[in-house]
């Protein structure tokens, strides 16, 4: 007879967002149990990964309040002061800055495993949290009662699963949940470059011809570059001797940081955002890319998906407060209306962006240029823009 556990809460996925959905819960009072493919040393102490996120004001307090943000070395948050968004070479560039908000960055840039090693060592020292590496799913039945999770080491019965695992998430194809797939046709390389000039924490998305390019400033003379092409483009750049790598760097981003070099490792990823068809089914809810995998464009994904799981948790808790079911059919309900509202727009628009501002032909460069330049003198749009940018809402998990 396979072990059976029994939890509140089975979380399938240990990502950012996973961890952080098992920390809120579990600070409700809830058992959880957390299952993740990967080894534990990989779990714990993971590599770099080339993704650098710029967490809102809101997202640091949901991490305040999971344990994760003091773990998080201050050496490695770099604040960012303002973004800028040019087109071509037309130099009248749309700029975001905190000038009039009271507070001193629109957000702050941290590396993605830094932010995973974080949750980690909280979710590890949380009593009422089971942490499973090296574990592989392999059925989840759902029935009235509870749902039991089939995975390499025996079975666990849980109220309501979690799926957290990523925009092509296994969970939610298990249970039948299609999704809308856009694929952009392009590829994302992602590295860390050193430069002689200060960046002054200014993060720059420059839609040129032909090409998309980030450079979002970390601490010290470097920044994240993110460069966006064609899939064999973007091969050929991955596998590309360092010096010659350094050189067709310099030259695709017109040599604005001076001289500059490699001095990370180099990692790619295809472009293409996800949305479920519906973010729950029976004692199962979507959180993170499982639901929503959003276009980088706006460097918004992980904070969407932070908010996403915070309102599963506040639903959840309140389901818990007034009929002890976790896995309450009327919270998920209000879950799936409210995530849904807060991202169907936000995706549209994101992807109509996207396409916007990475078509090469005419009348695209114009319309982007006519954009820029009245978006940068409209300041109702500039401040409505700065606010979504930071996000200074109020977090209340549990509420």
């Amino acid at each position: 007879m396979s072990n059976i556990e029994h939890t509140d809460v089975a979380i399938i996925g240990g990502g950012p967002v996973g961890l952080a959905t098992a920390l809120l819960m579990a600070q409700g009072g809830l058992s959880v149990t957390v299952v993740e493919r990967a080894p534990l040393s990989s779990w714990s102490e993971p590599g770099f990964d080339g993704r650098e996120i710029a967490l809102t004001h809101h997202s640091v307090r949901l991490l305040e309040q999971a344990g994760a943000w003091s773990l998080i070395p201050q050496a490695v948050v770099c604040p960012l002061q303002e973004a800028r968004i040019e087109t071509g070479s037309f130099r009248h560039p749309l700029t975001f800055d905190t000038r009039g908000e009271g507070v001193d960055a629109l957000g702050w840039l941290v590396s993605n495993n830094q932010i995973r090693r974080a949750l980690f060592a909280a979710a590890s020292h949380t009593p009422n949290i089971t942490l499973l590496p090296a574990t592989s799913v392999q059925t989840i039945r759902q029935g009235h009662d509870y749902a039991a999770v089939h995975h390499t080491h025996g079975q666990i019965n849980a109220k309501l699963v979690v799926g957290a695992d990523g925009r092509f998430s296994p969970t939610r194809q298990r249970a039948g949940i299609g999704a809308i797939v856009h694929d952009f046709r392009k590829s994302m390389m992602v590295c860390r470059m050193a430069h002689e000039s200060p960046h002054h924490n200014v993060a720059l998305q420059w839609f040129d011809e032909g090409q998309t390019i980030a450079l979002l400033p970390v601490n010290g003379m470097a920044s994240s570059l993110v460069l966006t092409l064609p899939p064999k483009e973007i091969e050929q750049l991955a596998h590309m001797p360092r010096e010659a790598f350094n050189a067709e760097i310099m030259r695709r981003v017109g040599n604005r940081l001076g001289a500059m070099r490699l001095v990370s490792t180099r990692h790619v990823y295809p472009l293409k955002g996800v949305y479920a068809h519906r973010f729950t089914n029976r004692r199962l809810a979507l959180v993170g890319d499982a639901a929503v995998g959003m276009h980088p464009i706006t460097a918004h994904g992980f904070n969407l998906g932070l908010k996403g799981q915070e309102t599963l948790v506040q639903h959840v808790l309140a389901a818990v407060a007034g009929n002890g079911d976790a896995g309450s059919a009327t919270a998920l309900r209000a879950f799936e209306r409210q995530h849904r509202k807060a991202t169907a727009f936000l995706f549209a628009g994101t992807n109509g962006i996207a396409s916007l501002y990475t078509h090469d032909g005419p009348p695209f460069r114009q319309i982007r240029e006519g954009c820029l330049r009245v978006a940068d003198k409209f300041l109702p749009f500039k401040k409505a823009v700065t606010s979504l940018l930071m996000d200074r809402q109020p977090s209340t998990p549990g509420a």
